[in-house]
C-alpha cells in the first residue's frame, strides 16, 4: 500500500513534499509542472470516458502511464526520464499520420466530442511544455522530458484529425479573411 492517508495537513502552511522529502512551497515552478503534468493526465482521463477506437484508447492509456512516469521524475530531482517513450510516440505520430489528408489550411479545434476534448488536451500539453521549459531554466531536469511533451502535443493533433475521421465528421477549417 503506497498511500493509506490522503489528509495529511501537512500542506495546509502552502509547502508541498516531494518524492526525496524536500519540502516546497506549492508555487514552485517545480510544483507548477507537476501540477500540469497532473492536470494532462486527468484531460486523457476525460478523452478516455468517451467512445474511442480502441487503438487510440490503447494509445492513450499508454501515454497516462508516460505522464505518470514523467511526474514521478520531477518529484525525485535527479531521475531520468526513458527516451524510449520519446520513440514509441514518434512511431506513433508516423503510423496515424499516414491514413490523414495532407494539411491545406489551419484547423479550428472541434468536431467530434471525443476530437473536441482531445484538443483540450493538446493546449494543455502545450501549456505543461512551457512549464517545463521554464523549470529548465532554473533546475536540472531531463531534456527528454520537453522533448516528449512537445511530440505529445504533435500526437494529440494527429489524434484530433483521426478522432474526426472515426466520428465521419468533417474538420473544420480556419476561414481566412
Amino acid at each position: 500500500m503506497r498511500l493509506s492517508k490522503i489528509t495529511t495537513r501537512t500542506g495546509d502552511d502552502g509547502n508541498t513534499g516531494l518524492a526525496d522529502g524536500t519540502r516546497l512551497p506549492k508555487n514552485h515552478p517545480r510544483i507548477t509542472v507537476i501540477g500540469s503534468v497532473d492536470e494532462l493526465n486527468s484531460q486523457l482521463g476525460v478523452l478516455l470516458a468517451e467512445t474511442l477506437p480502441e487503438e487510440v484508447r490503447a494509445e492513450l492509456l499508454r501515454i497516462q502511464n508516460d505522464l505518470f512516469d514523467l511526474g514521478g521524475v520531477l518529484a525525485v530531482p535527479g531521475a531520468p526520464f526513458a527516451a524510449k517513450k520519446l520513440v514509441q510516440l514518434d512511431a506513433a505520430i508516423a503510423h496515424y499520420n499516414t491514413g490523414l489528408p495532407p494539411l491545406k489550411e489551419f484547423i479550428l479545434p472541434g468536431g467530434s466530442r471525443a476530437a473536441a476534448l482531445c484538443h483540450v488536451a493538446r493546449s494543455v500539453a502545450r501549456r505543461t511544455e512551457r512549464d517545463y521549459l521554464q523549470l529548465m531554466q532554473s533546475a536540472t531536469i531531463p531534456s527528454e522530458g520537453l522533448h516528449y511533451l512537445n511530440r505529445l502535443s504533435d500526437l494529440l493533433f494527429v489524434l484530433c484529425r483521426v478522432l474526426n475521421r472515426a466520428a465521419g465528421q468533417q474538420e473544420m477549417l480556419w476561414q481566412r479573411e
